[in-house]
């Protein structure tokens, strides 16, 4: 297959009523069982201003090509399976509107991590970092008759880190790791920015350990890349920062 010259495959969509407009979805293929290298696909339909992307994937492989293999799950922002580089950004295909994109839209799997088939990455390395960093309440203390109390004060703190559904959205766009697969990536360290603040957890010294080690906290360029691709609208930036200044406080 020519990696170059896009495959134009017939349409075969639903029937075009008033409201639909006409698009072309290109889409990265690959199947390492009998590709030697990527290459573009082209599908032409006629398709709603307010659908998803997600609901033109979806049309695509069940209406027109059922070879094409990609994530999803919830398709309401939640899970966080369905990221994509969508027109070169990357994006959640269930939140992104076909009226934000135009005419013609590019869909290629995230950048970073093993592509298996098409836009379906591996995710196993990622959700290793993620592990690394306990992410998980530590506290060895005896368990209160009731749960442990906090101020509303003490939770602002980390609120903003709570929110990440794990899409790795962020940490694959980021320019440290696509060069370097092991940095822990910044899904990683806002995951453990939700516990390193949170004042009723006791587990700091072993996260700040590997944040501390080579692959870990200091690889971050400040890039900004991780804030602006965040569906959650997590300041990642800010909380990496955070972690930064909590680690050298601990060390001082």
């Amino acid at each position: 297959m020519d990696a170059t010259t896009p495959t134009r495959i017939p349409t075969g969509a639903p029937v075009h009523t008033p409201d639909m407009i006409p698009i072309t979805m290109k889409i990265k293929r690959f199947d390492p069982e009998k590709d030697a290298r990527p290459y573009w696909a082209e599908y032409r339909l006629d398709v709603r201003p307010t659908d998803r992307v997600l609901d033109v994937l979806n049309t695509i492989k069940w209406e027109m090509d059922g070879t094409i293999t990609y994530r999803r799950s919830c398709a309401h922002g939640v899970c966080g399976s369905d990221a994509m580089l969508i027109n070169g950004v990357n994006r959640l295909a269930c939140k992104i509107l076909v009226q934000d994109l135009g005419d013609t839209i590019s869909v290629e799997p995230i950048r970073g991590l093993e592509v298996q088939k098409d836009l379906f990455v591996d995710m196993e390395p990622f959700f290793d970092a993620y592990k690394a960093v306990l992410p998980f309440f530590i506290n060895d203390d005896a368990e209160p008759p009731r749960e442990r109390l906090q101020s509303p004060e003490d939770r602002e703190v980390f609120d903003a880190t709570t929110k990440c559904i794990l899409c790795a959205a962020c940490t694959t766009s980021c320019p440290v790791f696509w060069t370097n697969g092991r940095y822990l990536g910044p899904a990683a360290i806002v995951n453990a920015h939700r516990f390193i603040f949170d004042s009723r957890d006791q587990g700091n010294a072993a996260r700040m350990e590997v944040m501390n080690q080579s692959n870990g906290l200091w690889r971050c360029r400040t890039a900004y890349n991780c804030t602006e691709a965040c569906p959650r609208d997590i300041p990642i930036t800010q909380a990496i920062e955070e972690v930064k200044r909590e680690l050298l406080w601990r060390q001082a």
